[in-house]
């Protein structure tokens, strides 16, 4: 169509287009989400192929959220003046339900369609009133934030609302609500009468709030005092503006009182010129792309581009060749004719986008199992920070088993990194080998890691030396506890991020193992243990079994226990199966200096593959976490 020049025609393709994505829309919720992600990008582009057929992106009660949302955008989008009833009837109605991102998103549309459709305005208004008046806290203050940006779209034509949105001040704990209600009676002080007390509510906690609320108290202040120079905002300016100057530490908010300090002192007409200048009206663009980007992302409709709204080269590497291994050439000069069909060049013509980390080995290394995809979006605040380059010496090569491969060369261009979390004298390290199988040196070597459930992140730089081809480095990195915490439930993922000078950032997944967390304080007397274990509720009890843990020999396994922080209590026999109980306690830390205590029951015939664990603890929800830690130790 974008070489089509009648529109009857294009009238005609986009009639024709409608059914077909219509008909997506009933499938299962993730190809719908797929679709739906599609059709988003079209709708931008041509509106008229789906403009009859927003009834099909209603949402319906058993959608799953994140298809809810797709519709929403959606439906925003198609939202017209022939529609708009059905539309804000339809997002009246979600904004009642149970799911709160979902409410608030459906109040945000309400009045993203009023900044959309001037002719609509007063019909959004209206139904965002109506939601204020049901008293429910987050859907009253998402209310008040999309009213401030409707004012901002129609100055001096609402105004009458302010009324209803200040009998709510009392309810507001959100910055963002807060922020812009304070900016809703700085921007109409003279038409509120009691302007300078509904500020006055605000500044009494003016040293606790966020900078966001903080910067508009203050320029709300400067607005009260220069439309209403009256003595009570003349005092009220002046303890705005010692706060802002004196009692903070944020210097966008201490530059900007000064400034405003100066504007006063010096020409209060100037300051009126600037404070009170006439804003320019807003547009609803917050979710349009950029026009060269969307025709680029059409161009990549029904890709992985088009899903996740980014062009294919923010997310993959373009490979032009692939390198021989030197093994490889030293075969094939041997051979008497003919060409080894892997030492062939790769044409242009079948050269393809693959990931980042697509294998582009460039030595004779084995191969190594595919890794896992690498997860730019949930790591991408690691490529921001400034990470520490280091060249001093490495540290001392960790003695015991192997460690495990956990990126391996194919993922890595070469490098090849094996790691474990360990424990040591009481300190958790990060063990590792560095191994470089490229044809260069690798060197400046960093590394950082995600939000975890231990907030587990490095307690000093990385010390790796320069590493010349087919040479390998080990390291300890001490690591500390509770910097970085993630909230949901317990996860013994963690992510890490690595990059060095000639390389880019690369992404992987270790485990954070719970034996490497177990502290040595963590044995308890019997009578404590029985106590502990029948003061717990049998809800905090978890069992599971594990197939493949042995224990060969009690001794052994006790001493083998103990030596990684968990301490035998006890011992029984059950003469009926003639199996061996075993009964064990373990403390791994927690935050504020708390610890979590484990009480562990092994049943288990002496010599024969199989446990069952059963786990008693404060915190249940951390017990898959000891299941594998034990698991591990009985292989």
């Amino acid at each position: 169509m974008e070489h089509i020049s009648s529109q009857d025609v294009i009238r005609t393709l986009c009639k024709k287009m409608a059914p077909p994505l219509v008909t997506l829309i009933s499938a299962e919720p993730e190809i719908q989400y797929v679709a739906l992600r599609n059709i988003n990008l079209i709708v931008q582009k041509r509106p008229l192929i789906l403009a009859h057929e927003i009834k099909v992106f209603f949402c319906k009660y058993n959608d799953p959220i994140y298809v809810k949302m797709e519709k929403l955008e959606i439906m925003i989008k198609l939202a017209s003046d022939r529609n708009i009833d059905q539309v804000l009837l339809e997002f009246k109605e979600y904004a009642t339900e149970v799911d709160v991102d979902f409410v608030r998103k459906a109040v945000r549309a309400i009045g993203r369609c009023a900044i959309k459709l001037e002719r609509a305005a007063e019909k959004c208004i209206g139904v965002l009133l109506d939601l204020i008046k049901i008293k429910v806290n987050y859907v009253v203050q998402e209310a008040i934030i999309v009213i401030k940006d409707i004012f901002r779209r129609y100055p001096n034509m609402y105004e009458s609302i302010i009324a209803t949105l200040c009998e709510n001040l009392d309810t507001l704990d959100e910055p963002e609500a807060k922020a812009s209600m304070i900016w809703i009676i700085g921007e109409y002080a003279e038409r509120i009468d009691n302007a300078d007390e509904l500020l006055e509510s605000f500044l009494e906690t003016f040293p606790e709030e966020p900078a966001q609320v903080q910067l508009q108290l203050l320029t709300a202040a400067v607005k009260l005092f220069l439309k209403k120079p009256t003595e009570r905002p003349q005092e009220m300016i002046q303890v705005v503006l010692n706060n802002a100057t004196q009692e903070t530490d944020n210097p966008d908010l201490r530059d900007r009182a000064y400034i405003y300090w100066r504007l006063l002192s010096t020409d209060p007409e100037a300051a009126k010129d600037v404070v009170l200048a006439e804003k320019p009206t807003i547009s609803d663009d917050s979710n349009q792309l950029d026009s060269s980007l969307l025709d680029e992302l059409l161009g990549n409709i029904a890709t992985l581009a088009s899903v996740y709204h980014k062009p294919p080269e923010s997310f993959v590497s373009r490979v032009k060749t692939v390198q021989k291994p030197e093994e490889d050439e030293e075969y094939l000069e041997g051979q008497d004719s003919g060409q080894n069909e892997s030492s062939a060049p790769i044409p242009d013509s079948v050269v393809a986008s693959v990931p980042a980390n697509a294998n582009r080995a460039a030595s004779a290394a084995p191969v190594q199992p595919a890794a896992a995809p690498p997860m730019p979006d949930l790591m991408s605040d690691l490529i921001s920070l400034d990470l520490v380059p280091v060249s001093e010496p490495t540290a001392a090569a960790p003695s015991g088993p192997p460690l495990p491969v956990i990126f391996p060369a194919s993922a890595g261009q070469g490098l090849q990194i094996s790691g474990r979390l360990i424990r040591r004298d009481g300190q958790v390290f990060y063990s590792l080998a560095f191994e470089n199988n490229t044809t260069g040196p690798l060197d400046g070597f960093q590394i950082q890691f995600n939000k975890n459930t231990f907030g587990l992140a490095a307690a000093g730089p990385l010390q790796v030396p320069s590493l010349l081809p087919g040479t390998k480095a080990d390291t300890l990195l001490p690591m500390l506890l509770f910097q970085n915490l993630s909230v949901g439930p317990p996860s013994s993922v963690l992510q890490v991020a690595v990059k060095n000078h000639q390389q880019p950032v690369w992404y992987f997944t270790d485990k954070i193992p719970l034996q490497a967390l177990f502290l040595e304080d963590g044995k308890m007397e019997r009578g404590s243990f029985l106590e502990t274990w029948k003061a717990l509720p049998d809800s905090h009890e978890v069992t599971r079994d594990l197939p493949t843990a042995l224990i060969s020999s009690v001794d052994a396994t006790v001493e083998k226990l103990s030596s990684s922080n968990l301490f035998y209590i006890a011992r029984r026999m059950l003469k009926d199966t003639n199996q061996d109980v075993l009964y064990l306690s373990c403390k791994v830390p927690y935050v504020s200096g708390k610890s979590i205590p484990f009480l562990v029951e092994l049943t288990a015939l002496v010599g024969s593959p199989g446990v069952k664990c059963a786990v008693k603890t404060p915190s249940p929800e951390m017990s898959p976490l000891l299941f594998d830690a034990i698991d591990f130790l009985l292989k």
